[in-house]
């Protein structure tokens, strides 16, 4: 397929600029055998007892500085951990910068630069581990995404605003966007009726807002993350599957770590690495049975991946209907709820 089959033009007007309060309160759209309306509030009615929701549990650290190379300014995001002081980052205006050139970011706090690879730039700070994430919290600003417009750096009403209540695991620089809808009273009566919960962690990266800029699908290279399901959750999803449950992604992010990490034979194992699965129609999942998710970008990885999960022609009339509908789009936007084109 090309990524041309994946456009599709949507008002400004329609992305969103803050979340709705309370987070439940947005729009659900149910993609089924047909559409439907509710709020997300409405998402108990269309679960069972015994199936099982998979949230992703990454918390996202402050990820975009400020810095400057001598008396020029730098945008900095951090993209990817390589290790206890060292992160990949795309950089704003990145040819400018030399090896072993100094960035700094305000106070004691600075970066080297390492390696250089286009718009990515490998950057060695000058603390470490908890220090850094410290510096972090000081100096940087949540890495909202570029359709996401603030004056500068996000606010503090970002900082609650684009973390999910599930944050625990730090080290994401994009939120797991479909878990932004949930609160603990959506929680309690999710439990209430017998639905299950359980976590992966995925580290979303930077990477998740690149444009796709080939011409032909399959020409795309993913950027990786990291991710980790434990044994707990592993055998929570088989048990779901035994029992004649559905397994519920909480986004994008969950499913594919899940389907990273499932075997041809429906059995999902323990895992912890890096995963780069590229899913587009024609892939066969193996352990979601529902998903539930936000509405993405045009010609991006994440609408080809609703398009393999819940069909084609059925998220390209979906995506018309909530455009014409006034849904609203994207980090901050409304939510839908699809069912796995070979379920329904």
């Amino acid at each position: 397929m090309r990524v041309d089959d994946f456009d599709f033009d949507l008002p400004r007007e329609l992305i969103a600029q803050r979340p709705v309060s309370p987070r439940d309160a947005s729009k659900l759209l149910r993609i089924d055998t047909d559409l439907s309306d509710h709020t997300f509030a409405d998402l108990p009615e269309f679960l069972n007892s015994g199936d099982l929701l998979v949230f992703n549990n990454t918390r996202v650290i402050p990820a975009r500085l400020k810095g400057k190379r001598g008396q020029a300014s730098v945008e900095i995001t951090l993209h990817k951990h390589e290790s206890a002081d060292t992160w990949i980052t795309f950089v704003k205006g990145a040819k400018k910068l030399r090896l072993n050139e100094e960035v700094r970011f305000g106070g004691d706090f600075a970066a080297t630069v390492l390696e250089k690879n286009g718009a990515e730039v490998t950057l060695q700070f000058n603390c470490s581990g908890a220090k850094l994430m410290e510096a972090l919290e000081e100096h940087g600003g949540m890495p909202l995404p570029p359709y996401i417009k603030r004056d500068g750096l996000a606010d503090d009403r970002d900082k609650l605003d684009y973390q999910t209540i599930f944050a625990d695991k730090e080290g994401a620089v994009a939120a797991p966007t479909a878990g932004l809808h949930f609160t603990p009273e959506l929680l309690e009566r999710l439990k209430a009726k017998g639905i299950q919960f359980a976590y992966v962690t995925l580290h979303v990266g930077a990477g998740t807002f690149l444009p796709v800029k080939v011409d032909v699908v399959g020409d795309h290279k993913m950027h990786s993350e990291f991710g980790v399901i434990d044994e707990v959750t592993a055998n929570l999803v088989n048990e779901t599957h035994r029992a004649g449950a559905r397994v519920v992604a909480v986004g994008t992010t969950s499913l594919r770590l899940l389907e990273s990490a499932g075997s041809d034979d429906g059995q999902l194992k323990p895992f912890e690495g890096d995963t780069d699965i590229f899913i587009t129609p024609g892939y066969k999942f193996k352990i979601v049975d529902m998903l539930t998710t936000n509405f993405h970008l045009p010609r991006s990885t994440l609408f080809m991946l609703v398009s393999a999960f819940a069909g084609f022609g059925r998220m390209k009339a979906a995506y018309d209907y909530a455009i014409e509908s006034g849904y609203r789009f994207y980090s901050y936007g409304d939510g839908s709820l699809l069912s796995r084109d070979d379920q329904t």
